[in-house]
């Protein structure tokens, strides 16, 4: 028995939903999102509410019950409000800002490190040292987000590097000397 797919989805206002036989397509006021609707499940937009039903009972199925959603309430999420993650850099030496439609950062390399804007994601460089993705889709602002990171990711003897603004990095302590 999936809790989560049994739930229900309350639309806002200005989101229309359009169930098709294989997809569900969301508007809302920041853009339009598609998210697929899988074998077994069904969905029905009655009286302003999303409902979600299964044709059988097997374990595939009440798995991708859950599922499909969950996707769907990211979309809503995503047309109305929008997704965002926001990501620090520490170091000496270390910064960001934008050249038109790049983002370009100095991350200790001989070179400065240009990651282009993807469609679809807006970014942001607040100070030097704070970089905001943003957009409706919330699996391409957390690639997004996970792509900058890895750029140079936080290492645990200093920290520096670049990590998720709630992000622990776990420190190591570093050699001791000999006797």
């Amino acid at each position: 028995m999936s809790r989560v797919g049994k739930s229900i989805i309350k639309l806002p206002e200005k989101v229309e939903v359009k169930a098709e036989a294989e997809a569900l397509t969301i508007k809302g006021p920041l853009g339009e999102l598609k998210t697929p609707l899988y074998e077994g499940v069904s969905a029905n937009v009655e009286n302003g509410e999303l409902v979600f039903t299964r044709k059988s009972e097997d374990q595939k199925t009440v798995a991708l019950h859950g599922l499909v959603r969950s996707l769907a309430m990211n979309c809503v999420k995503g047309v109305t409000t929008g997704w965002e993650k926001n990501l620090e850099i520490t170091g000496v030496g270390y910064r960001a800002q934008k050249r038109g439609k790049d983002l370009v950062m100095a991350l200790g390399y001989s070179h400065e490190v240009v990651f282009p804007e993807p469609t679809g994601i807006k970014i942001d460089v607040a100070d030097q040292l704070k970089i905001k993705v943003s957009g409706i889709d919330r699996q391409l602002v957390g690639q997004v987000a996970a792509d900058i990171r890895s750029k140079r990711p936080p290492e645990p003897y200093k920290g520096k590097g670049i990590k998720y603004q709630n992000e622990y990095i776990r420190r190591k302590a570093g050699k001791t000397g000999k006797k």
